[in-house]
């Protein structure tokens, strides 16, 4: 179960230090032009193993990748304090130009994992390039809303003062400013949001609502402005993602792929529900979203299909 991770970063770092914690996978190959510094994280976390789990981690090249389940994709440039993400597109899918294909020469059967911001753009760059190649884009997966999800659950769940596990809701879209809060299908031990908050004596208007998809919408950003980056949630993601591909997990996540239709708007990537497993994607879920839900996926889409416009020929 051989694991590689391009860019060796902050977040690919993470990934890699929350990986050998959990113990997934066998090896961990670090790839990045920075040698020197792939090989200290390779073995700052090395030195954590007798804390952790059991996994070979090391610098190698793109050859080292050979054999890879699952390849986690973190190069590129960092967003910037009050940087959009589609502001970063065109600098990073100019980079793919180069990683994707590098990566597939050497491990060409493995899901290619995503999280380079503007996330859901470079998810599509690579997955056309991938196709390109013969790769199948089911193979090649975006973070995407995972990590919001899991931050609109959690506050959810401090709101209800109910354990977040429990809660089942999802933010779908475009990772980013447009990403929507699918409200209407927010359950609680299968009761609405609205039947849990009166049966709780809870009271959540509109107002709220707003203010809790505004937070998380913009924790990046206020995270970023405090400390300069975000790596501790994504890298927990992605080491979760890690775990359903190599394990064929078969669980349901709102990873971003690739879909020929959205609403409407045609060839754009994307997170809704998938299920996911040790192939990549398996099957997109349809949601029972309602008109105003539905409206704001199509406005999501159709900025992504902007961004996607504005890179020109892939």
């Amino acid at each position: 179960m051989k694991i590689g991770i391009i860019g060796a970063g902050l977040v690919g770092s993470t990934a890699a230090y929350t990986i050998v914690m959990k113990g997934f996978g066998t090896e961990i190959i670090l790839v990045d032009k920075n040698t020197t510094r792939a090989q200290a994280e390779a073995a700052d976390i090395l030195h954590a193993v007798p804390f952790g789990h059991s996994v070979v981690i090391r610098q190698g090249d793109y050859a080292d990748l050979e054999g890879s389940s699952a390849v986690i994709v973190a190069a590129g440039r960092s967003r910037l304090d009050g940087q959009s993400r589609l502001d970063l597109a065109a600098d990073n899918a100019a980079i793919f130009r180069d990683v994707i294909p590098a990566i597939l020469e050497h491990a060409p059967g493995s899901v290619l994992v995503i999280t380079t911001n503007p996330v859901d753009v470079m998810t599509h760059v690579a997955s056309r390039i991938a196709e390109g190649l013969g790769v199948p884009s089911s193979r090649v997966i975006g973070t995407g809303t995972v990590l919001d999800t899991a931050r609109f659950r959690t506050l959810l769940g401090q709101f209800l003062d109910i354990d977040s596990n429990y809660v089942h809701a999802y933010v779908i879209g475009e990772h980013g400013d447009s990403e929507v809060m699918a409200w209407s299908l927010a359950r609680v031990a299968g009761l609405t949001i609205d039947e849990i908050c009166r049966l709780l004596g809870k009271k959540l208007d509109e107002s709220q609502k707003e203010k809790m998809g505004d937070d998380v919408r913009r924790a990046a950003y206020h995270i970023i402005s405090g400390k300069g980056a975000t790596y501790y949630g994504i890298g927990s993601a992605l080491a979760h993602i890690i775990d359903v591909i190599l394990h064929d997990h078969r669980a349901i996540l709102t990873v971003s792929t690739f879909m020929s239709d959205c609403e409407g708007i045609s060839d754009v990537t994307l997170s809704r529900p998938h299920i996911l497993g040790g192939q990549g994607v398996l099957a997109s879920l349809p949601l029972p979203l309602n008109d105003l839900e539905r409206s704001a996926l199509m406005e999501s889409a159709q900025t992504l299909r902007r961004a996607i416009d504005g890179l020109g020929p892939l």
